[in-house]
């Protein structure tokens, strides 16, 4: 399958690609660091799991390809920074070509999901819990990708949204 026919941006879609479910994996891609979340196979919760420090794409891939095979990944949720109008601009680009590089090196279906406010609601509810600054820096990009998979799977299930 042509890694284009893997990507895409709707929840539905990939509830029909994977009608089994199964686990998913969240990115949230930054320039520095990529924040990772995973859910469970029954797309129920999504919890955060790790920031990686971002690099080339090959060390990237094979950081997540680990976690990937550990955790018997079936998709994949790639957060997509639009704009406030709803535009794309670069990194909207460049994260729908890291969408296209992920589906060819892993055959795996990728969402590519809205990420609008994503980092803004996860430092919100880190400070609604009296984190720390220094470990909101440290957590930020990992909860915001718990973010953008568990409304992706809300959507995907039909859950409400909260």
């Amino acid at each position: 399958m042509d890694s284009r026919e893997l990507v895409g941006e709707s929840a539905a879609g990939l509830a029909e690609t994977l009608p089994d479910g199964g686990a998913l994996i969240g990115l949230d891609l930054g320039t520095k660091t990529i924040g990772i979340a995973v859910c469970d196979a029954g797309w129920r919760f999504a919890s955060a799991l790790k920031t990686l420090s971002r690099g080339k794409f090959g060390r990237d891939r094979d950081e997540l390809r680990k976690l990937i095979e550990a955790r018997s990944i079936r998709g994949i949720v790639i957060g997509l920074p639009r704009n406030m109008d709803g535009s794309e601009g670069p990194r909207a680009q460049a994260s729908r070509a890291y969408a296209r590089n992920l589906a060819e090196a892993f055959g795996l279906p990728v969402l590519l999901w809205d990420e609008r406010w994503s980092t803004k609601s996860a430092e919100d509810a880190m400070i609604g819990l009296d984190v720390s600054r220094r470990k909101r820096a440290e957590r930020i990009d990992a909860e915001a990708a718990t973010i953008i998979l568990q409304a992706a799977i809300d959507a995907a299930t039909g859950s409400p949204l909260l």
